[in-house]
């Protein structure tokens, strides 16, 4: 059965006390009412140990990292391994976000090795794909995003794929406050589901959780949420403001 999402991605933002206070108010606010679905949060890394010792106790919010690497351990100053994450209570990964891509040059190539990684150690990727906009003004996102996912998740077994969750951000709604239509949104999607499908088969690429992240905020949640291959939300900018972030949470039925 295909599992419904959000994941709030804070990027470089929150100092120490002012993460705590976030996390604090999104735990409360979602007390009073339990979300039917898994709430991801992956804060920056100096956060994990507080966060992991304030959710501990709730079921439906899930710790994970924004980034690994791809080596267990080693001479690497600077990385952080998938042990490591796990041995702070991490169950989810980010890969492949459009800001590591363009901003420190990751191929596809790293990010298959980051995937392999975090999906041998036990933890769920969340593989992020998306077209910049001189390639959908072209009309090239679907062969863009091909490319993405073929590089990086096609090589996968069956096994392996069934723990991933997709992301699709086109790099054009990132921050922008410019969001992919409803329509948009959901005609990605399908395409993403069906290259799942030609490798691994309906079941697999039917009960895949697909979320669509760029510019998601309270007012358009809910008519993105609402396409059929629309599963939830990977969440930027409203994902720093509790009451934003659980409005949005609430937004997926």
């Amino acid at each position: 059965m295909r599992t419904k999402m959000v994941a709030a991605n804070w990027k470089m933002n929150k100092f120490l006390v002012e993460g705590l206070q976030l996390a604090s108010d999104i735990l409360v606010s979602l007390e009073k009412n339990p979300p039917k679905h898994p709430v991801v949060i992956c804060p920056p890394f100096i956060h994990l140990a507080d966060l992991q010792r304030l959710f501990k106790e709730t079921s439906y919010i899930h710790l994970g990292a924004q980034n690994c690497y791809y080596a267990d351990s080693g001479a690497f100053t600077g990385e952080i391994s998938v042990p490591m994450l796990a041995s702070l209570g991490v169950r989810y990964v980010i890969a492949g976000h459009s800001e590591r891509r363009q901003i420190f040059c990751e191929t596809d190539e790293i990010v298959s090795r980051k995937v392999k990684a975090i999906l041998l150690h036990g933890l769920r990727p969340i593989f992020c794909c998306g077209e910049p906009l001189a390639v959908r003004e072209k009309n090239q996102h679907f062969s863009f995003v091909e490319q993405q996912i073929s590089a990086s998740l096609l090589p996968l077994s069956a096994e392996e794929i069934s723990s991933v969750t997709i992301a699709y951000e086109p790099i054009w709604a990132i921050g922008t406050g410019v969001n992919a239509t409803p329509q948009q949104a959901q005609e990605m999607h399908a395409f993403i589901r069906s290259l799942i499908e030609k490798r691994f088969g309906n079941t697999i690429a039917q009960n895949m959780t697909l979320l669509y992240g760029g510019s998601v905020n309270p007012a358009n949640a809910t008519s993105l949420f609402n396409q059929t291959d629309v599963d939830g939300g990977l969440v930027g900018g409203a994902s720093l403001k509790a009451d934003d972030f659980v409005k949005i949470i609430r937004a997926l039925a």
